[in-house]
């Protein structure tokens, strides 16, 4: 995946629906039902496409964290509950 240095102008809706560009969903492996995450940025907002690419680079990123011991020790308190 490589990064578009070119700005697209898409327009807004009255339901705040954006189309992105084919090029761009090419590019970034969008496709109908990809799922995005929206952030405000000091730039402005930041829509990251949320694909099988992405979430594959994620495996191991809490590696060494202790998050699955946290997460074994609040289902142990769920259980008790």
């Amino acid at each position: 995946m490589t990064t578009t240095p070119a700005a697209e102008t898409v327009q807004f809706t009255t339901k705040g629906q954006v189309v992105i560009p084919a090029r761009l969903r090419r590019e970034f492996q969008i496709e109908k039902g990809t799922r995005a995450s929206v952030s405000i940025t000091p730039e402005g907002i930041l829509i990251r496409p949320i694909t099988r690419a992405y979430l594959r680079s994620l495996r191991g990123s809490l590696k060494g964290r202790g998050v699955m011991k946290a997460m074994l020790q609040d289902r142990k308190q769920e259980r008790a509950v």
